[in-house]
């Protein structure tokens, strides 16, 4: 069984944007978004910071910088004016909150795009803050929500799971396109090197110094978020990794489990924090 296409996230590099402002008076807009699967939202940006909150589905977000893959009780923190897209796998519900540059000083640590765990209290105070959720002229209400939803945000725990950070080098990203193409290839970096023109241990100094990762971790992190996807779109285990080159199913388990905290069945009903 040949999983569903997942389309090709290669126009990353691309930087074609527009900033969108968002109509606002209130230091936080909360609002709530049904994307069917297949749906992309394409290169823009905002003049407010804004939170990305997957409750349902899985969401990929792309920046010059790197891709995200959020699966369900995760969300995205984007700095204002961040440039990103959106693509939707599985049918998908997201709650986003904008929140104006002056919002809170405690705001001030969450300068760079961030994946952040949405633990039950963080999860109760966005749904609050959405529209029909709050009684009409209850200001008093909607300024607690909003002091206790910045203080919390402010805590909330970054993970690394699921994010894929993109080189400059042209060599690491001729590398890294062809992989995200084909994520099952399992070529050595001294095969990498033979074709990009550059040796194992420069290709090597360069995936670290440019994506904080090994050549390996790349690849499996990559494997990962394929996995993720796949999974969001119904495909059986057995069948993601074959696709993602492992040998064997129990090996591709073993390797989710012990990189996610939890098994592929259950990783995208579980509110388990994943590690790095």
């Amino acid at each position: 069984m040949k999983s569903p296409k997942i389309e090709s996230v290669n126009p990353v590099w691309r930087q074609r944007y527009t900033i969108v402002p968002t109509p606002q008076l209130e230091s936080v807009i909360a609002r709530t978004w049904t994307y069917e699967n297949g749906f992309r939202e394409v290169w823009h940006a905002h003049e407010e910071a804004q939170l990305i909150y997957v409750t349902r589905g899985v969401l990929r977000i792309l920046t010059p910088a790197g891709i995200w893959t959020l699966p369900p009780f995760h969300a995205m923190w984007l700095p204002a004016a961040t440039t990103h897209e959106l693509h939707a796998i599985g049918d998908v519900v997201v709650r986003t909150a904008y929140v104006a540059p002056d919002a809170d000083a405690n705001m001030q640590g969450r300068s760079r795009c961030q994946v952040l765990h949405i633990g039950e209290l963080l999860d109760a105070l966005v749904n609050g803050l959405t529209p029909g959720s709050q009684e009409v002229g209850d200001a008093r209400r909607a300024e607690l929500l909003t002091e206790l939803f910045l203080l919390e945000l402010a805590r909330a725990p970054e993970v690394t799971s699921g994010t894929l950070p993109l080189p400059d080098d042209r060599r690491l990203r001729s590398i890294c396109e062809q992989l995200l193409s084909y994520p099952e290839n399992n070529d050595t970096i001294e095969r990498w090197g033979e074709r990009v023109g550059a040796s194992p241990s420069t290709l090597g100094r360069l995936f670290r110094d440019e994506t904080g990762l090994s050549f390996g971790q790349w690849r499996q992190q990559l494997r990962l978020v394929e996995a993720v996807a796949r999974l969001a779109l119904g495909v059986p285990v057995t069948v993601i990794a074959e696709e993602l080159g492992y040998q064997s199913a129990s090996a591709f388990i073993a390797m989710f489990r012990k990189t996610l905290g939890t098994t592929p069945q259950r990783y995208l009903n579980s509110r388990t924090e994943a590690v790095s």
